[in-house]
């Protein structure tokens, strides 16, 4: 994650966290008012967590075997709708954690998209380069070496030397002027 975009995220976070709080509220009134979703949701979670805590806290002090008594109506109910509203917010909580994750996640896949279609669009790019340097390759090996044109500059002025002799200067002016003119 950006550096810049963490506070933001923190506070979006902190946020949601706090809208969960009334929420929260709102399902321990409730389970205040309604019979049926103290005695059913409430109660029963509230139960549970009072035996854990007080078998856990008399192992803890040395006493084993020891019977545990339920907690009365009203005061289960109220540790159950305390547990509600804290199950509501640590579950707000981390679908916030989940959905950021996801999000994390897709931002993730997305840049080694981008990366794999850059990396096969370079891959293809020194394709074709390496075609077009395998062309003017075969391309040089065509055109003669400078060592052969050289001779062939060499022989060219051979030529012309014998053509521009003095004694056969004579002979050309009587020909027509198709011959070559070796004035210089």
């Amino acid at each position: 994650m950006v550096v810049g975009a963490f506070p933001m995220a923190k506070l979006i976070y902190l946020g949601i966290r706090q809208v969960s709080k009334p929420l929260a509220n709102r399902i321990k009134e409730g389970a205040r008012r309604s019979e049926f979703f103290k005695n059913y949701v409430c109660l029963p979670p509230a139960q549970l967590y009072h035996w854990v805590e007080m078998r856990t806290k008399m192992r803890i002090m040395g006493f084993r075997g020891t019977a545990i008594k339920p907690l009365n109506e009203e005061a289960a109910a109220e540790l159950g709708a305390e547990l509600l509203g804290e199950a509501t917010i640590f579950i707000v909580g981390g679908g916030c954690l989940v959905l950021e994750y996801w999000r994390h996640q897709v931002q993730q896949r997305n840049k080694e998209e981008e990366q794999r279609a850059a990396w096969d669009a370079l891959q293809d790019e020194v394709g074709r380069l390496a075609l077009t340097v395998e062309t003017l390759q075969a391309q040089m090996q065509m055109v003669p070496s400078l060592s052969t044109l050289e001779e062939l500059r060499a022989q060219l002025q051979e030529v012309h030397a014998q053509v521009c002799t003095p004694d056969r200067r004579q002979s050309t002016e009587k020909m027509p002027r198709a011959a070559p003119a070796c004035e210089k």
